[in-house]
């Protein structure tokens, strides 16, 4: 069953995909499609975390239909991961991500599929503290488009400093590889709670934002590969329909542009002082490091999915 995939990616690569241990949380519409797509590429692990059940609304933007309503979603994922990739070791969580952090214990990766920024914030802390790679996306209101970043703890941005460039719509470059033109991310459709308006967008829309993510965990997985081939940027922010990304340019529908966001040496996350352990024994709330981005946190929000 796995000629295909082996002719393209090697019988190496693919002997090594068998082995890695993939985190997902959040399998809701983006998250569950990320999950079947890395199984049905060879990905031979899996730890599912989502709080969520599937209800009747859920079927046409999810990759379990009707017959599954009722059930965890992770449940239903690591069932259709099963029917796909029979020899895949799957376990799953149903629950709060807060409430399953050592799950995230010896983890080759995380595909992070939810929407709240608070969750984010604390996913980020998680995946810092165990110094664990985590791919986060975000689709845009009405699906018009949306982003992918890469988080390799202390090797570029955390979420929380990459969430205060992009989200805030402070400066970057255009061009990664060219510093000069600095243009100014427009981000209308930011909520005043500083989460993206989750106004419901097709499914169709939304895998192509999750096929992306999919495509960079892939692509990290097999990082140390011959036949790796690095992204332009760590970011790339995906445009569905016409849409001003850069102020005053209009990105076509069908294309994207790609963005390289720095560390921020001053983050109060993953920041210089905060990784000198000699300087690290000031602990800040979320709510002080949400605020640092002018994100607002919402203490009882539910860890809703794509």
């Amino acid at each position: 069953m796995w000629d295909r995939v082996e002719r393209l990616l090697g019988a190496d690569n693919l002997g090594k995909l068998a082995t890695k241990r993939v985190g997902v949380v959040g399998l809701g519409s983006g998250g569950g499609f990320v999950a079947q797509s890395l199984a049905m590429s060879g990905v031979g692990q899996f730890v599912l975390i989502d709080d969520d059940v599937l209800e009747d609304t859920n079927t046409v933007r999810h990759v379990a239909d009707r017959r599954y309503i009722g059930r965890p979603k992770a449940e239903i994922v690591a069932e259709l991961i099963a029917l796909r990739n029979p020899a895949a070791d799957v376990k799953t969580h149903y629950g709060r991500i807060e409430d399953y952090a050592t799950a995230l214990d010896d983890l080759d990766l995380l595909v992070v599929g939810v929407d709240g920024e608070g969750v984010k914030y604390k996913i980020n802390e998680m995946c810092l503290e165990r110094d664990l790679v985590a791919i986060y996306a975000g689709v845009y209101e009405r699906g018009e488009g949306g982003d992918v970043v890469i988080v390799r703890p202390y090797d570029g941005p955390c979420y929380a400093c990459w969430a205060a460039e992009l989200r805030e719509g402070m400066q970057f470059a255009a061009d990664p590889e060219d510093g000069d033109g600095d243009a100014d991310l427009d981000y209308g459709m930011i909520g005043p709670e500083g989460t993206l308006e989750a106004e419901p967008g097709l499914w169709l829309h939304v895998t192509r934002v999750a096929g992306v993510q999919a495509d960079f965990a892939l692509r990290e997985l097999l990082r140390d590969g011959e036949q790796y081939q690095p992204l332009p940027a760590n970011t790339v922010v995906l445009a569905n329909t016409a849409l001003e990304i850069i102020t005053g340019q209009v990105t076509p529908p069908h294309s994207a542009v790609w963005v390289q966001i720095q560390r921020d040496s001053a983050c109060l996350v993953c920041g210089d002082a905060m990784h000198d352990e000699a300087t690290s024994t000031q602990e800040m709330s979320l709510d002080q490091l949400a605020g640092e981005s002018g994100i607002e946190v919402e203490e009882e929000k539910q860890q809703n999915t794509r």
